[in-house]
């Protein structure tokens, strides 16, 4: 409506109406005025409003409000007033609202708070809560980083299955599965009926289906809070504690079928189940075996602390507990077999959860963790690892860390082609570095790859590559292991030609001048000053990829200390395994009887001494 036609509207009803403002609605319900009725044509308004200009003025809006509510027509009134009610009514509705999620979000910001005191530094999500400018907190003052963005561990790269459908593909692995399936449901003939198991939801094992439900007979207690670190502990229940007195009078009479019957009534008995895997390992039966390590596994994970977020790297797990100690060797039994498979990857991430649990590294983790790096492509977090994990940079000088960091930079260097703009040392600097430094491994590593080209005669009969031991018994059992475990590498043609190359280089040098040769020589006899071996605790065959077996007979009796069994085949008499699987055996200080009966075994020979002229009985 223009202003001009509300103007006459008010006049007109301004000399029919003069009774108050308050008294005006009753006056219309009781009597129609007298007055003429100003609407008793409304589109003679609308005939107005196209003749005349349209006008927007706010006073306008509130006289037509006014016209609204005195109007005395009972229709009008109503559907005038109707509108005005309801945006009042929306308007106060808001308020409301907006007074509601103030003090909700007041509310919640004081639960945070509280929360947030209460949870040692861990999140509700499980992380752990960064400082403002997001660097790592430290230790102590000698430079160790309780938690470190180079061994937060990825959970996605935690499953096995994953990777071997990154791998294969999905089709590849269903299809392989549901084969799978298909077997076993022959074997069992019949089918049954599945019974549905609520399992507990965990993050590096998924449990079976037919794996019975976790019966609660560990935990974990928090020990303390130093330094932005949590520290825990494993703890037995009563039930365990019972279970664990009939293992140790099993192991000590070597019975086999006490430790199943333990399983059957404590089926997460930790020591009963490592022991287990043990023999099905020896018995040929590798699946079985890492069935066993996995459900051992899914047990001390099921005992986790709400606050034990090992992922993120800021929890300690000491070795020095004895009911810690299982939870290490499980866990590097799960990443040999992920290794096993070919799941370098999550094997890497199971790696750096070992070396963040203790800065002590019981296991030797750090002695594998660059192979498992090479396998799965991670060059340049290796050398992100060598340079932040330790404060004072020695990683180089050992010799995994040595020989691997030249093979990274090798590959980088032929993905991004660095060139002289790159700050760090080149490859074959690397590769030079480390052969002057432990040139020992190569006569080594020729020997268990092999390599058999012409030219590794003449660099291994040199006098600098020709020598089999260091002087340092700790270096020399350090370089057994990393031949043991990374030999393999070397077969590749690229990588056997790099080497080649610089140790042809560095047999040049040394025809010139040797004095960078005893430089070096004076490095390594002070960075591995010990005359005792430091990791004497450490296997070599644990870090080997062959799988040892025992014969039949003997499993009754496998259940002894594996270093014992380590010295007994480095002396003189010991038992000899051809690559047919017959097992050698010496005749010396044997019973008859027991010679007799064990000649029948097909998978015994014994030796006929060093005679070529003495008989072979098995001979064709």
């Amino acid at each position: 409506m223009s202003a001009r036609a509300l103007r006459e509207v008010l006049k007109q009803q301004e000399s029919a109406n003069n009774l108050n403002n308050d008294l005006s609605d009753v006056d219309e319900s009781e009597s129609p005025p007298d007055s003429p009725q100003p609407f008793s044509n409304p589109f003679d308004l609308l005939n107005d409003q196209d003749q005349q200009e349209q006008e927007s003025e706010p006073s306008d809006v509130e006289t037509s409000s006014t016209v609204k509510k005195e109007d005395d027509d009972k229709k009008n009134t109503a559907t005038n007033a109707a509108p005005s009610n309801k945006k009042s009514k929306k308007k106060k509705k808001k308020k409301n609202k907006t007074k509601e999620l103030s003090s909700n979000t007041d509310d919640v910001d004081s639960l945070d708070s509280i929360l947030n005191d209460l949870s040692f530094g861990v999140d509700l999500s499980g992380g752990r809560h960064q400082p403002s400018n997001g660097k790592p907190e430290s230790v102590n003052g000698a430079g160790k980083r309780c938690t470190t963005n180079i061994l937060q561990v990825d959970p996605k790269f935690l499953s096995a299955d994953n990777e071997l459908r990154r791998i294969f593909g999905s089709k590849v692995v269903n299809s392989f599965e549901k084969s799978n399936q298909a077997g076993s449901s022959r074997q069992l003939g019949r089918p049954r009926r599945r019974v549905i198991q609520k399992y507990k939801k965990t993050i590096i094992i998924s449990p079976s289906d037919h794996w019975p439900r976790w019966d609660g007979s560990l935990s974990m207690e928090l020990l303390e809070n130093k330094n932005g670190c949590n520290y825990f502990r494993y703890v037995h229940s009563s039930t365990y504690d019972l279970a664990q007195q009939q293992f140790e009078a099993a192991k000590s009479s070597h019975d086999l079928n006490t430790i199943a019957s333990i399983l059957l009534r404590y089926p997460y008995h930790i020591d009963s189940l490592i022991t287990l895997a043990e023999y099905f390992k020896f018995s040929g039966e590798l699946q079985m075996s890492a069935d066993s390590t996995a459900k051992a596994l899914y047990a001390l994970e099921c005992a986790w602390h709400p606050l034990f977020t090992p992922l993120q790297g800021n929890c300690q797990l000491k070795y020095e507990h004895d009911t810690n100690k299982p939870f290490f060797t499980t866990l590097f039994a799960h990443m040999k077999n992920m290794d096993r498979r070919g799941c370098h990857r999550s094997a890497l991430e199971l790696c750096k959860l070992l070396i963040s649990l203790d800065s002590d590294d019981p296991m030797g983790a750090l002695f594998c963790v660059d192979y498992f790096a090479l396998r799965s492509e991670e060059y340049k977090w290796l050398e992100r690892f060598s340079e932040e994990y330790n404060s004072d940079n020695s990683m180089w000088l050992y010799p995994n860390f040595s020989y691997s960091l030249a093979i990274c930079r090798f590959y980088l260097e032929r993905e991004e082609r660095l060139k002289e703009t790159e700050t760090k040392a080149t490859s074959s600097d690397l590769m030079k570095q480390a052969l002057m430094l432990h040139p020992s491994v190569v006569k080594k590593l020729v020997v268990k790859a092999p390599l058999k080209e012409q030219v590794w005669s003449k660099i291994v009969n040199h006098s600098f590559f020709g020598k089999d031991e260091t002087g340092s018994e700790s270096l020399d059992h350090l370089i057994n292991i990393y031949v043991e475990k990374s030999y393999i590498i070397w077969r590749l043609p690229e990588l056997h030609n790099f080497l080649k190359d610089t140790a042809l280089l560095i047999i040049e040098k040394m025809e010139i001048n040797q004095s960078e040769a005893r430089d070096w020589a004076c490095v390594r006899e002070e960075a591995f000053a010990s005359n005792k071996n430091e990791y004497s605790h450490l296997m070599v065959s644990d870090f080997s990829d062959s799988t040892p077996t025992i014969p039949p007979e003997n499993l009754q009796n496998f259940m002894v200390d594996p270093r014992l069994l380590e010295m007994h085949n480095n002396d003189g008499n010991h038992n000899q395994e051809n690559g047919d699987g017959v097992v050698r055996l010496e005749v010396t200080d044997q019973n008859a009887l027991a010679v007799l009966l064990e000649a029948m075994m097909p998978w015994v020979d014994y030796e006929t001494g060093e005679g070529d002229d003495m008989p072979q009985d098995n001979e064709d």
